[in-house]
């Protein structure tokens, strides 16, 4: 399962580096949907995925989200005028509070031993699951009103965000809330 990590890991860096991505016949907020839904039918329909996918410590999933800190380069591309406000501020600051959220659990919530530490990644969890929807479901309206508004994400290093990271993010919030649920479940 990690090579298929690695490969997709490859591929979304190859598309992003020679350009694929933004000559791309499927718009970006497709293939986020695409890359989710994917890893989403490959959880239900393979038990092999399923427990590689709850051998990851959730530890690691919440790191995962440290790379959502881009949020303050977005903001920079709008003070350029390289993105739209609409995009960029408020997904820009959701995605810093998201990372900047996550850096503390990962100093102060594991383990997930007590009422207050499973409560705050139950309200981190929520949140940041919000606002990748949030990033996401603006991202398509302003692509599809005009797709050259968000140019700079087909274009490496923000091009790895559509086609790896934002697919991961969401299912990493998932499986967050299914190993809180399973875990508060045992005795």
């Amino acid at each position: 399962m990690h090579a298929i990590l690695l490969i997709w890991g490859a591929l979304a860096l190859v598309a992003g580096a020679t350009g694929a991505l933004a000559r791309s016949p499927v718009p970006p907020p497709v293939i986020v949907a695409g890359l989710t839904a994917a890893g989403l039918l490959a959880w239900r329909a393979s038990a092999s995925v399923r427990a590689w996918v709850r051998a990851v410590p959730p530890r690691a999933l919440v790191a995962l989200h440290l790379v959502r800190f881009v949020g303050a380069w977005f903001i920079v591309l709008y003070r350029r005028g390289e993105l739209p406000f609409a995009f960029a501020v408020p997904g820009g600051w959701g995605d810093i509070a998201a990372a900047a959220a996550a850096a503390g659990l990962l100093l102060g919530a594991f383990p997930a031993n007590t009422h207050g530490r499973r409560a705050a990644l139950y309200a981190w969890n929520a949140l940041g699951l919000l606002d990748i929807l949030f990033v996401v479901t603006t991202a398509a309206g302003l692509f599809f009103a005009e797709a050259g508004q968000l140019a700079p994400l087909t274009r490496l290093p923000l091009s790895l965000l559509p086609t790896f990271f934002v697919p991961l993010i969401v299912m990493s919030h998932l499986r967050i809330f299914g190993w809180l649920w399973e875990t508060g479940r045992q005795p």
